[in-house]
């Protein structure tokens, strides 16, 4: 499966069709070479996901969206980061159980399924048992989504744009609104409602994220009201404050060089609370001053 998969590649809607297992490269950047940026705890996902022992998280190279404001820059866009083989994957997932982590947390890991489901295959048998955490920027097909049934226990997707033209702009996919809607409602197909244990941890279910852009407030809220219209109290939405524009921000886009107006936040907040919306994890003071981006690997 995973040579046929790679062979003519359509594991994100762009459907670069190329063939990594002879070298070649779509969109993404990524062949069929393995190539991971950082594994450790991670401490700054949802209090659910990261609890007081840390998320088991595993960062990976190379991006099917590469968003102009990306946060990740160093290892979506250049690319930062070692090869590993599928054994070694599987050898930090059960690394990352013996640390404690209370999850496997796989970060931007579209372009990998096959690979991954082969890490997470070898990694069951020697005795892994954590849920399997799939954090994506919500750019996904239904298609590949299903080849993880059975796999993941938690979705994480982002939910970007509710416009098509933002998404054309700022991420060169403007099919993304119509694809995060279709991916989101396979992950609920998939995983169901949220599940905890007794301590508020995450075992099951889909959390939505949605990361506020400057000036973008109108779309935030139609990304709300879709959420909740279709799915009520069955997940949760994450609203995010912490956008931090970066050095590689291109010059064309000054609209968003600048961090997000905490009084537009509180309006966004109470436009929530106003809709009824109750299963919600938000960021208090300023998110944007704390660093949520971690160290990467080097080759």
């Amino acid at each position: 499966m995973k040579s046929e998969l790679l062979r003519s590649c359509k594991l994100c809607p762009r459907e670069c069709k190329v063939d990594r297992n002879s070298g070649k490269i779509g969109f993404c950047g990524a062949d069929n070479r393995i190539k991971v940026a950082r594994c450790a705890l991670h401490f700054w996902e949802e209090p659910c996901i990261s609890g007081e022992k840390g998320s088991g998280a595993v960062f990976f190279s190379h991006c099917t969206l590469k968003c102009v404001y990306c946060q990740n820059y160093k290892i979506s866009t250049e690319n930062q980061g070692r090869f590993v083989t599928e054994n070694e994957l599987s050898d930090m997932f059960l690394d990352l159980q013996n640390q404690g982590a209370l999850n496997i947390n796989l970060v931007t890991p579209t372009h990998y399924v096959p690979q991954i489901i082969e890490a997470l295959k070898i990694a069951k048998q020697s005795g892994l048992t954590l849920p399997v955490l799939y954090n994506t920027s919500g750019y996904e097909t239904p298609e590949t989504l299903e080849l993880l049934r059975g796999y993941v226990d938690i979705f994480l997707p982002d939910f970007k744009y509710f416009n098509e033209e933002y998404a054309q702009k700022y991420s060169g996919a403007k099919n993304y609104p119509e694809a995060a809607k279709k991916a989101i409602d396979k992950m609920f197909e998939l995983v169901g409602k949220c599940q905890f244990d007794d301590d508020g941890i995450i075992k099951k279910g889909v959390i939505v994220r949605h990361l506020m852009l400057p000036e973008l407030e109108d779309d935030t809220k139609n990304i709300l009201e879709y959420l909740y219209k279709t799915y009520g109290d069955d997940i949760y939405i994450s609203i995010m404050s912490q956008y931090t524009p970066l050095d590689t921000l291109p010059k064309e886009f000054p609209e968003l060089a600048t961090t997000i107006d905490m009084a537009v936040y509180d309006k966004v907040l109470d436009f929530a609370v106003d809709m009824g919306i109750e299963n919600a994890f938000v960021q208090e003071g300023e998110a944007a001053s704390e660093s949520f981006i971690p160290e990467f690997w080097s080759e």
